[in-house]
C-alpha cells in the first residue's frame, strides 16, 4: 500500500513563551482546525492598550481551509479573541453548554450572536472536520465542563491536554476521564500537547473541595459582612461560597459586572445551584444585617478598575468598606499583578477590614497541574513525541526535562515557538518554517491600528513629556507674523519655568535664521531644523528629551 505523502502541520498562533492568548492549528491537505482562540493582558509598557489578541493573518489568508474553531473551556485566555477572529473568519464554533453559554454572552457584546454558529458538543462526544476527528475527553480544571481533545489524524492521534489539574472529587461532574486516555495511549498516541502552567511545583494540585472546607471554617467563625473575591469564571469557587452561606444562614449578592455575566449564563445554564431566596439584588444589602450578607466579587488581581479596587479606594457607588469587614481574596496573583493586589489589601487594611489572602489560609488552588499530576498524564498516554504547551518559556523547558526523565528522548520533545510549524508523519516529526504570527494590540474600538511606533511615542511622552512650538510666517516672504509660541505638556509647568520658555522662543528664532537659506516652501527641513536646535538645547539645559513637535502656518 502507498505510504501517505501528507504530513500533519501543527501550527501554534499563541500560548507558548507567555501565558494566555492560547491558540493552535492543526493543517493537513486542505483543512484547518483551529483549536482554542484566546486573549492576553497587556504588559505594563503597553500603554493604554486593553487586550492583546493573537496575530491570525495565516488562518484569514487561508479562510476558506479552515473547517471550525474547537474550545476546551470557558477561561478568557482561551475564548477572549473569538468576537475579534470571527469577524474575519466566520466558521462554526464547537464547544460543552457552559463555554458555548460563555461565549454566547461574548458575542451578544459585540452585536454578533446572529452571524455565528455555536455548535454543543458533550463530553465523549466525536466530531468530524474534515480530514480531522476531535473527541472531547472529560478533565478537570477550575471551570465547569473543561475538556480535552484528541484529534484523529490521517498520520495518527494527537492528545491535547489544554488546562487541567487531576482533581478526584470535583465540585461538580465526574473527575478526568483516565480509562479514555489510558485506551488512547494503549493504542498508539502519535503527540502530547500538555498543559505547563505548573510543571515547577512538585508534588499534586489540592481539590477543589479544600477550598470549600476553610470557606465554612471561616464563615463559621465571622460575626461581620463577608466579601469575597475571586475569578468570575470560577464557577465551582462561587458555588463553595454560596454553599457556604446557605449554612451559615447568609444573603448572597454579587458585585463586578463580569461576575454578574458569569453568574446569570452558570444559573441558567445549570451549573451553579442557588436555593430559592438566597441571591439578593447588590441594591438592597443596606436591607439586610451585615452579620447575614457575604458580596461575592471581581477583583483578585487588583485591577485598578475591578469592583474590589474602587471598593478599597471608597470609589465604588454601592458598596462602601466598613470597620469589621472581612475581606477574603480567594486566588493566587498572576505573575505581574503582586503590586495591584498588595495595594488593595494595604488599602482595606487601612479602611479597617481583616484581610485574608493566600499566604495566611487555603482560599485558592490552581487550575493546573503539578509534576505528580503531568507525569500520570504521560504515563497514560505514551506518546510517540512531546510538545509541551501553555506557559513560559522556563516553564516549556521544565516540562520537556520531566518528560525526558520519563524516559522520553530528547529529540523527540519539541519546545516550540509561536509561528513555527511542527511537521508529523506517522513516523517522523520536525520543525519546518513558519508563518506570520505575534500580537495584535486591541485600544478601544481600534483593533491592531496601535503598532510598535505609537507605543514608544506612548512612552516618549509619558516619560519626556511634549513641546509644541507654533509659528506663524507670511507666505510671500516667509518673514515670521506670530510667534514662536510654546506650549508645554508633561515637560515643565509654563509658569514656573517662563526663563527656560523664554529661552525655547530664542532658539527658535535663532533656527528660523537657519532656515533662511532653505526654499520657501520646504517646511519639512524648516521643522527638521527646528526640532533638532531645539532638541539639543533642552537636552543640554535639562537633561530631558521631551517629544518636540514644531507646527508653521502661512498666511
Amino acid at each position: 500500500m502507498a505510504k501517505n505523502r501528507k504530513k500533519l502541520k501543527i501550527i501554534p498562533l499563541g500560548g507558548l513563551g507567555e501565558i494566555g492568548k492560547n491558540i493552535t492549528a492543526f493543517e493537513y491537505g486542505e483543512d484547518i482546525i483551529v483549536i482554542d482562540c484566546g486573549l492576553a493582558f497587556p504588559e505594563d509598557e503597553m500603554l493604554g492598550i486593553d487586550l492583546v489578541i493573537p496575530d491570525v493573518s495565516y488562518l484569514v489568508k487561508n479562510k476558506d481551509k479552515v473547517k471550525g474553531f474547537v474550545i476546551t473551556h470557558g477561561h478568557e485566555d482561551h475564548i477572549g479573541a473569538l468576537p475579534y477572529v470571527l469577524r474575519d473568519i466566520n466558521v462554526p464554533v464547537f464547544g460543552t453548554k457552559l463555554t458555548l453559554g460563555l461565549i454566547q454572552y461574548k458575542l451578544e457584546e459585540h452585536g454578533m450572536i446572529n452571524d455565528v454558529v455555536l455548535q454543543n458538543v458533550m463530553q465523549g462526544q466525536t466530531i468530524e472536520l474534515g480530514a480531522f476527528r476531535v473527541e472531547f475527553i472529560r478533565s478537570t480544571h477550575s471551570i465547569a465542563d473543561s475538556v480535552a481533545v484528541a484529534v484523529h489524524t490521517p498520520v495518527g492521534v494527537i492528545v491535547h491536554t489544554s488546562d487541567f489539574k487531576i482533581d478526584y472529587t470535583p465540585i461538580e461532574g465526574e473527575p478526568m476521564d483516565f480509562a479514555r486516555l489510558a485506551e488512547l495511549g494503549k493504542s498508539g498516541v502519535l503527540l502530547l500537547m500538555a498543559d505547563s502552567t505548573n510543571v515547577e511545583r512538585p508534588g499534586y494540585t489540592m481539590s477543589e473541595r479544600t477550598v470549600g472546607d476553610t470557606f465554612e471554617e471561616i464563615f463559621m467563625n465571622a460575626r461581620s459582612r463577608i466579601l469575597v473575591a475571586t475569578f468570575a469564571s470560577n464557577v465551582h469557587r462561587v458555588q463553595q461560597v454560596i454553599n457556604a452561606s446557605v449554612k451559615f444562614g447568609r444573603k448572597v449578592a454579587i458585585c463586578g459586572r463580569s461576575m454578574v455575566n458569569v453568574v446569570k449564563v452558570a444559573m441558567t445554564l445549570g451549573y451553579l445551584n442557588v436555593p430559592e431566596g438566597v441571591m439578593v439584588d447588590i441594591d438592597n444589602i443596606d436591607k439586610y444585617p451585615s452579620e447575614k450578607l457575604v458580596i461575592i466579587t471581581t477583583g483578585s488581581q487588583g485591577e485598578p478598575m475591578s469592583a474590589l479596587s474602587r471598593m478599597a479606594a471608597s470609589e465604588h457607588k454601592k458598596v462602601e468598606i466598613v470597620p469589621g469587614d472581612l475581606v477574603i481574596i480567594s486566588a493566587n496573583p498572576i505573575p505581574g499583578n503582586e503590586k495591584f493586589i498588595s495595594k488593595v489589601i494595604n488599602d482595606l487594611f487601612k479602611k479597617g477590614a481583616e484581610v485574608i489572602y493566600e499566604s495566611l489560609a487555603d482560599i485558592h488552588v490552581s487550575g493546573h497541574a503539578c509534576q505528580e499530576e503531568l507525569k500520570l498524564i504521560h504515563s497514560l498516554v505514551k506518546p510517540k513525541f512531546f510538545f509541551p504547551v501553555h506557559g513560559e518559556y522556563r516553564h516549556l523547558k521544565q516540562h520537556a526535562n520531566l518528560a525526558h526523565k520519563l524516559g522520553m528522548p530528547m529529540e523527540r520533545i519539541f519546545i516550540m515557538d509561536i509561528g513555527k510549524v511542527l511537521e508529523l508523519t506517522e513516523d517522523s516529526a520536525k520543525i519546518n518554517g513558519n508563518v506570520a504570527s505575534g500580537k495584535v494590540l486591541v485600544d478601544g474600538l481600534g483593533v491592531g491600528d496601535v503598532g510598535n511606533i505609537v507605543l514608544r511615542d506612548r512612552k516618549h511622552l509619558s516619560q519626556d513629556g511634549l513641546i509644541v512650538v507654533v509659528i506663524t510666517l507670511e507666505g510671500d516672504s516667509g518673514n515670521v507674523v506670530a510667534g514662536p509660541d510654546i506650549i508645554s505638556r508633561g515637560f515643565v509647568y509654563v509658569r514656573e519655568s517662563e526663563n527656560l520658555m523664554e529661552e525655547v522662543k530664542e532658539v527658535t528664532k535663532q533656527a528660523l535664521v537657519k532656515c533662511e537659506e532653505k526654499k520657501k516652501n520646504d517646511w519639512a527641513s524648516k521643522k527638521n531644523i527646528i526640532k533638532d536646535t531645539l532638541r539639543d538645547y533642552l537636552y543640554e539645559k535639562t537633561k530631558r528629551k521631551p517629544m518636540i513637535l514644531p507646527i508653521i502656518m502661512e498666511v
